[in-house]
C-alpha cells in the first residue's frame, strides 16, 4: 500500500468516527431556457460524514468571514471534486460552498476543507 492510499484510508476513518452526518448536495448547470430566461440545475445528494469547525481568524480573507463554517470530508468518500456551485445540507439547513481547500499528495487528494456560508 502506498503513502497516499494510506493517508485516504486514514482520513477517512478519521473523518468517519468524528464527524458528523451531512448531505453533499452535487450541483450541475444544465441548459440555458430562452423562453424562461433560466438554467436547469441538476442535483445529485450524497450522504456522507463530515466535521464541522468554525473558521479561524487565519482563515479570514477577502472572501471568508469568521462567520462562515469550515467543513472537513475524506476525498475517500465522495467520488468528484467538489466546487462552489455545490450545496451542503447538515441538520436541515442548507449551506453554500464559498471555497474549497483541497489537502493533496502526489497530486491526489486526501481531504476537502470546504468553507460554508
Amino acid at each position: 500500500m502506498s503513502l497516499t492510499s494510506g493517508l485516504k484510508k486514514a482520513a477517512s476513518k478519521v473523518v468517519n468516527k468524528f464527524g458528523g452526518s451531512i448531505t453533499y448536495r452535487r450541483i450541475v448547470t444544465g441548459i440555458y431556457n430562452t423562453s424562461l430566461g433560466t438554467v436547469s440545475e441538476t442535483k445529485t445528494d450524497l450522504s456522507i460524514k463530515g466535521v464541522l469547525d468554525g473558521v479561524s481568524k487565519s482563515e479570514v480573507n477577502d472572501l471568508i468571514t469568521q462567520n462562515d463554517k469550515k467543513l472537513t470530508v475524506a476525498a475517500k468518500d465522495i467520488s468528484f471534486t467538489p466546487t462552489n456551485k455545490d450545496r451542503v445540507v447538515i441538520a436541515g439547513v442548507e449551506y453554500k460552498v464559498i471555497a474549497i481547500n483541497t489537502s493533496e499528495l502526489d497530486n491526489t487528494p486526501i481531504t476537502f476543507d470546504i468553507f460554508l456560508r
